[in-house]
């Protein structure tokens, strides 16, 4: 499996980071590329959420579930259709890097585990002539980049005001 995990610092308590993680239906706000997402359930273990993604000649539509909740640390999801993904939001606090004026902050992580050769070419409507080897090597870098604008969207949405935020980003590839 392969991880890709991005993190940042937002300036709040993580009862509220995670009350606002968990509406997901409200990340179709932040991203580009997602245009919709549909809900069964209620938020809890169990629910699942359609997410129709739209680049290029392409629209996919996902289908992932709530797997776990642990407030207000973690929101654990999977996917359960296409593709073998999984992953999570974790809020861990982090006082010391509040600066001077706030009282909090926590560490933010949105962790997504994949197998790359999981991904199958029936999962997408192709165009002819375009292979599914091609399609992966430009939406990868794309997905790291739509990664990186959702959350700072979301921590400028979450603390009421923009500002720079900094963006660690860890991408493990398994051996093999």
């Amino acid at each position: 499996m392969d991880t890709l995990d991005v993190s940042t610092v937002v300036y709040l308590p993580p009862e509220e980071i995670y009350e606002f993680l968990v509406d997901f239906p409200r990340y179709a706000n932040y991203s580009e590329y997602l245009d919709e997402v549909r809900q069964y359930g209620d938020s809890s273990p169990g629910t699942e959420y359609e997410l129709t993604f739209t680049w290029w000649k392409l629209s996919y539509t996902a289908r992932s579930k709530v797997t776990e909740l642990t407030a207000p640390e973690r929101i654990d999801w999977k996917l359960i259709k296409d593709l073998d993904a999984s992953g999570y939001w974790l809020i861990e606090p982090e006082p010391e890097s509040a600066p001077d004026g706030e009282e909090t902050a926590c560490r933010v992580h949105f962790v997504v585990n994949y197998r790359p050769g999981s991904a199958s070419s029936r999962a997408l409507d192709l165009p002819r002539f375009v292979s599914l080897d091609w399609v992966i090597e430009k939406v990868t870098p794309k997905i790291k980049a739509e990664a990186e604008r959702v959350i700072r969207r979301v921590v400028a949405d979450l603390e009421g005001t923009d500002r720079e935020v900094s963006l660690e980003i860890h991408d493990r590839q398994s051996s093999g």
